[in-house]
């Protein structure tokens, strides 16, 4: 009974060691010389003997203390290091929202071989599905002779099909209500374009709807020292493409100190 109480005894004092040297404690050499006496006349009496030599040599609490990180955690580590990053870059990126211009005014133009738009994407979201439109609509009848299964056009049209489905669960993903969907439904504007030198450039889409005729808003988002391929995004949703209707023409503008450097448009702007 006496020597269990002895161990435990110094196995609180080996405990009370380890935290002395980690917090700096000034009694923390004698609690030391004390562990080393005891050591000499109790070698070993309930730890191993590698791990009583590493304790009182105060190196490492491991079987083989090296510098670094243990190899089985190299791998954690650096995955968390690399998920960091990326959510770091797209936190940046996607914090950039358009604002609104409240008096859209015209600007000089002045086209830059500089810049350009490289291509656009443009997908109105609805609150009837493509499927169901089609059942809506009367079916029509093939010419005789014709297999329309196996054209070329139907194996087409099936993968417009298809790609258009998956933008629509694509961009009402996380939707749970009625009321979340319709927050969603509008027309998405997707520009991207590139910049041949660093320049202070402000993205532009001004656009007329559906029930305003000819009322032209705008909205705008700036890059500051700007260079590459970038990719913009604009939306028309929720309330304001309920209320006003659906963007009948657009055009979208490239902007640099105050003159138009690109400009993309569609076929009914004037």
């Amino acid at each position: 009974m006496r020597e269990s109480l002895g161990e435990k005894t110094s196995f609180e004092t080996a405990q009370l060691f380890l935290v002395s040297r980690l917090a700096g404690l000034p009694f923390a050499s004698r609690i030391e010389s004390r562990m080393d006496e005891w050591w000499r006349t109790r070698p070993s009496s309930f730890l191993p003997v590698s791990f009583s030599s590493h304790l009182c040599d105060r190196r490492a609490l491991t079987r083989h203390p090296r510098t670094g990180f243990i190899p089985s955690m190299r791998l954690p580590a650096a995955l968390l290091g690399l998920i960091s990053y990326v959510l770091a870059v797209f936190s940046v990126s996607g914090a950039e929202e358009p604002r609104i211009v409240e008096k859209v005014t015209p600007l000089p133009i002045a086209l830059s071989k500089d810049f350009e738009f490289r291509k656009t994407k443009i997908f109105s979201l609805s609150e009837t599905p493509l499927n169901q439109r089609e059942r809506n609509t009367p079916s029509t009848k093939s010419k005789p002779g014709k297999l329309s299964s196996t054209s070329p056009s139907s194996k087409s049209a099936t993968v417009q099909d298809a790609s258009i489905t998956f933008e629509r669960q694509y961009r009402l993903f996380g939707a749970v209500t009625a009321l979340d969907s319709r927050q969603r439904f509008g027309d998405y504007f997707d520009f991207f374009w590139r910049a041949k030198r660093p320049a202070d450039i402000t993205v532009r889409l001004e656009y007329r709807q559906e029930k305003l005729h000819e009322h032209v808003q705008a909205q705008e988002i700036s890059y500051r020292s700007v260079r590459g391929t970038h990719k913009t995004e604009f939306k028309v949703i929720g309330d304001d493409y309920f209320d006003d209707g659906r963007v009948i023409s657009w055009r979208c503008l490239l902007i640099e100190n105050r003159r138009i450097v690109a400009e993309n448009r569609s076929y009914m702007w004037e």
